[in-house]
């Protein structure tokens, strides 16, 4: 069966989406799909792990103010698709598939969950009005991560059939509990963001509850073992609006960039200050980033399903997350702690991790380790690539007449 994947960006300015999908299609071919992925190369920097072959990637442009490039068309009636599945909404990229006149399958990634409608709402009304709405209700199916997304595709008004299929994640080989501790830094614990620095993720707020922290770590003397690391690419220029507030707040910060000893490698021997920022990590740098962490925050106001929190968990790290990570079964595994978007919320769940022994004891039957380790065993349990690509063909054939509807099938 061939299958033809689109995606408005393959750099790492398509946040998790490229991301995610290099994995899926990955563990597709394994399954025995024809698959290839069309996307444009719009200068930012490259991610993943393409098998030779399938990626074809094209000049990016915009043409009235909508991220559209050269090629898409043509390229889309050459790869002789017998299905779509398109990854996001809301570019040129809808117009290609719109007009293609394959079965689709569209997987939003979050981007019809309200928050996400409301950020430059005014220029989503128009290309829904243009074409995403006529190419959301054509659609042979929607694809949700999670219930929640599910529910928001529902409130959007579309009555398409939706298959709920997570996000899967690498599992790291060697990633033992005893590895973890050996790993770590024995002076310096270290909170680690990981992902797109863009105000969506909350960043803001949790420098002002980190901040707070600071401020009554006579109540929590445990505080000052910890350290903040905020990694990952900068959009818009929030990276140097939250350097500018941690500035204000009285936090000791500093770029890991300009102390660097080696391009592969990050200098965390910076005791004597409270907050990092890396830059982007990719790779081998990201592992090591995941490495050297003990515990993993998301803040987010808004997402599909982040890969970022089920790779941490993939490494043993406990976490901190919102409830719109939409993964629920976090809580319910003991994986996360649950915190709000706003300034209390984050630092009283701050305020509970620092409080948090490495290991089990006498005094606290929970730690870092046993939360790290219960979400670990949750991503092998429910969140792993192989079983996310068997589902997918399941779905595919389905679609196209060739298998019974699959039950995850809304």
């Amino acid at each position: 069966m061939k299958i033809t994947h689109i995606t408005g960006s393959v750099t790492q300015r398509g946040g998790g989406i490229p991301v995610a999908l290099d994995a899926l299609v990955r563990e597709q071919l394994h399954v025995g799909l024809d698959v290839r992925v069309l996307g444009w190369d719009d200068g930012g920097d490259a991610v993943g792990k393409w098998p030779s072959g399938v990626l074809q990637s094209l000049p990016f442009e915009k043409r009235w103010g909508l991220p559209r490039g050269k090629g898409m068309d043509e390229a889309l009636g050459e790869s002789g698709a017998e299905l779509v599945h398109l990854h996001g909404l809301w570019t040129g990229a809808s117009l290609s598939v719109l007009k293609c006149g394959k079965p689709q399958i569209i997987s939003p990634h979050g981007m019809l969950d309200a928050w996400a409608l409301a950020n430059s709402a005014w220029k989503k009304r128009i290309a829904g009005w243009w074409f995403e709405n006529r190419n959301l209700r054509g659609a042979a199916c929607l694809h949700a991560l999670c219930e929640s997304e599910a529910e928001s595709m529902r409130t959007y008004g579309l009555g398409n059939p939706i298959a709920v299929i997570p996000n899967g994640v690498e599992i790291p080989e060697g990633e033992t509990a005893e590895h973890r501790q050996k790993t770590t830094d024995p002076d310096k614990k270290r909170l680690l963001f990981l992902g797109r620095v863009h105000p969506k993720k909350g960043l803001a707020n949790a420098l002002r509850a980190w901040a707070s922290q600071l401020k009554s770590n006579n109540q929590n003397p445990s505080f000052d073992e910890w350290q903040f690391v905020i990694a990952g690419w900068d959009q818009g220029g929030h990276e140097a609006e939250l350097k500018k507030l941690a500035t204000e707040l009285g936090i000791c910060w500093a770029d890991v960039r300009d102390r660097r000893a080696e391009p592969a490698h990050f200098n965390f021997k910076l005791p004597e200050f409270e907050l990092l920022f890396t830059g982007p990590a990719f790779g081998k740098e990201k592992d090591e980033l995941l490495q050297q962490a003990n515990a993993f925050i998301l803040p987010s106001f808004s997402e599909g399903l982040p890969m970022s929190v089920l790779e941490a968990w993939s490494y043993r790290l406990p976490v901190l997350m919102t409830d719109h990570c939409n993964l629920p079964e976090g809580f319910d595994a003991g994986a996360a702690i649950r915190i709000g978007t706003d300034v209390e919320s984050i630092s009283e769940g701050m305020g509970l991790l620092f409080s948090l022994p490495t290991t089990e004891n006498e005094s606290s039957t929970t730690s870092l380790i046993s939360l790290g380790s219960n979400g670990r065993a949750l991503v092998e349990r429910q969140f792993t690539w192989p079983k996310v690509a068997a589902q997918m063909k399941e779905l595919y054939q389905w679609i196209t007449g060739n298998g019974d509807r699959p039950d995850f099938v809304h």
